[in-house]
Formats: structure tokens, C-alpha cells, sequence
């Protein structure tokens, strides 16, 4: 029986055998007794994307009082669930993604909890998936963007559309009326030059 702990672009976590290419937490929203997760979705506003391999370090999933491990497609699926790179497991990664965040969003002197502060805003709305209308026409959104349809999640790259699955992409038909699950301010920090990790069905 699959644990619950998928993260999804709509942010909600899920229960499914796939794991994909990142892991990463929102603090502590399990019991560690049975495994299963408590009422509250996250306990921080550090939302953070980590990798699945550190230092040789392994973890129980679930198997304790620290945080819980979470598990993403793919970058992009994190991104859009407003999460954002590890400063500990992924500090290069992170540096980067500040660095456009800054550029994109016009700003100057930005840190891990002012940019978590600003997500959180825009991340959610009334406890759940805050949707946004987009400022570009959807094909020039910058690769990693991911938006919505008719409760259908799509990832934009190079100007095309590719339907998200939780085991991969699949091309698709460009959707039409659609509203962005990545957050704006992340959607700036894509147009600004930061590429997230998509997963390999995009290319093959």
C-alpha cells in the first residue's frame, strides 16, 4: 500500500506507487506511528524541492518526528506546487533560482524567507491551490510553466503543450482558456533565465 506523500500541480498530496525525481517537505504533517499524514498540509512556509541522493544519507520515509518526505514528478511539478530549491541539499540550485527570482520580480536583496513569504501568498487561497491568470499568452510561457484546463495539469516547453501524469508527460494539444499553477513570481524567475528539471518523458 503506497504511502501518501505524492505531490501533485495542484499541490494536494496523493497516494500513488511512483516516487519520481525529487523529494522535499513542508516541516512535519505526518504520524510517524501509522504513517499517515495529519489534517494540516504543511507546518513551515519553507515549501523546499531536495534530492533523493545526499552525502549517502538515508531516511525511513515517514519513520519519525522530523519532516516529512514528499515526493515530486519532476522539478517543474514542484515548482508549480509552490515549492522551491533546498538551500542545504541543493544550494547551487537555490542560488541560481534567487538569483532569477530577483531578476525577474525586480527586486534586489531577497532571502529564503521573504521569497517563501511571497509563494505562500501566492500558493494558496483559502487552504487551497491559488490559480492565476497568466500576464503572456500561454506559448510564450518560459519552459517549466505549468498550467491548467478543465482540472487537466499542462507543462509548457518551447511553446508547446505536454499533459502531466504521475508517471510522465504525454504531447498535447495546445489547452485553450487555462489559469497558471506555477506562481507568478516563479513564472518570473523562469522568464529570467532559471531552468528547473524536467522529467525524461519530455524528451522521449
Amino acid at each position: 500500500m503506497p504511502l501518501q506523500n505524492r505531490v501533485t500541480p495542484f499541490a494536494d498530496i496523493v497516494a500513488t506507487p511512483e516516487r519520481g525525481l525529487f523529494t522535499g517537505n513542508r516541516g512535519i504533517v505526518h504520524d510517524p506511528a501509522t504513517k499517515t499524514l495529519l489534517r494540516r498540509r504543511w507546518t513551515t512556509k519553507a515549501w523546499i524541492i531536495c534530492l533523493c541522493e545526499f552525502q549517502g544519507r538515508r531516511r525511513e520515509v515517514m519513520g519519525g518526528r522530523s519532516w516529512t518526505e514528499l515526493f515530486f514528478l519532476d522539478e517543474a511539478t514542484a515548482l508549480a506546487a509552490g515549492h522551491r530549491p533546498c538551500f542545504f541539499c541543493r544550494r547551487d540550485d537555490a542560488r541560481r533560482f534567487l538569483n532569477c527570482w530577483e531578476r525577474g520580480n525586480r527586486v534586489s536583496g531577497a532571502r529564503a524567507p521573504g521569497v517563501d513569504a511571497v509563494l505562500h501568498l501566492e500558493r494558496l487561497e483559502n487552504g487551497h491551490k491559488r490559480l492565476h491568470r497568466s500576464e503572456l499568452p500561454i506559448a510564450r510561457l518560459p519552459d517549466g510553466t505549468m498550467v491548467t484546463e478543465a482540472g487537466e495539469s499542462y507543462l509548457i516547453v518551447q511553446g508547446d503543450a505536454w499533459r502531466w501524469s504521475h508517471t510522465g508527460y504525454r504531447r498535447a494539444p495546445m489547452p485553450r482558456e487555462v489559469m497558471l499553477l506555477t506562481p507568478p513570481s516563479t513564472v518570473r524567475a523562469l522568464l529570467a533565465g532559471y531552468r528547473p528539471v524536467l522529467h525524461p518523458s519530455v524528451t522521449a
